[in-house]
């Protein structure tokens, strides 16, 4: 856990170690990107307003790195803007100050049980294919990197190649119980793993199916670099 607020760190920590986690805080972004590039950890707890670096810069460090640990921000900031500049720079998931501590560690255990015991599956649609143990996708033979939470819809969506999914549906399939907030957050995700799976390549295979939802198929050409 990353966090500046001593009382707040101190507090969440005796919250999550009664709950059976091992946890370690830094108190500020230096020490906080050291602990999580030369450490092994489960998950990053990651508040945004830090001393010394903040939560966005640490997080797209992490994954520049080619570090795809679950992250979770924790933040006083709200906003759309703020949770989208999360989810650019790599984050799964976004919490609130104040936050129910309840919801913190069912989002906590919700990010770890998709990156842990995961069925055996390999699917492909077209020349997108996936390894959903090794958690990686490639297209036309180049490796795509996705975060824990992109690669959830996108695994939800090649189980299900050619069927139109609604919101409700990707929510109930991907989020579970564990959700809370804007049913529109899978329109965030469905455009970020756009950019990374159709534009790149000049493809247009995740379709929004008007009035109906989105839809996994055959990639048709579309404009792009290689379009």
């Amino acid at each position: 856990m990353v966090e500046d607020d001593e009382k707040i760190a101190a507090a969440v920590k005796r919250g999550l170690e009664a709950e059976g986690f091992s946890v370690e805080v830094a108190g500020d972004g230096v020490d906080g990107l050291w602990r999580a590039t030369e450490g092994s950890y489960d998950l990053i707890l990651l508040d945004i307003m830090l001393p010394g670096r903040n939560g966005y810069q640490i997080c797209a460090d992490i994954r520049a790195a080619g570090d795809w640990t679950p992250i979770l921000m924790l933040t006083a900031k709200d906003g759309d803007l703020d949770e989208a500049e999360a989810l650019d720079t790599g984050a799964d998931d976004y919490l609130v100050k104040p936050f129910s501590f309840p919801v913190l560690v069912s989002r906590i255990r919700a990010l770890l049980r998709r990156t842990a015991g995961r069925e055996v599956v390999a699917g492909a649609v077209d020349d997108l294919q996936i390894d959903a143990v090794a958690r990686r996708v490639w297209r036309d033979g180049t490796e795509i990197e996705l975060t824990t939470r992109e690669f959830d819809v996108l695994e939800y969506f090649v189980r299900r190649p050619e069927e139109v999914l609604s919101k409700q549906q990707i929510l109930a399939g991907v989020w579970a119980d564990d959700f809370e907030g804007d049913p529109n957050i899978v329109e965030v995700y469905v455009g970020r793993i756009r950019r990374k799976i159709d534009a790149p390549f000049g493809r247009l295979s995740l379709e929004t199916v008007r009035g109906a939802g989105y839809r996994l198929s055959a990639a048709m050409d579309g404009a792009g670099p290689h379009g």
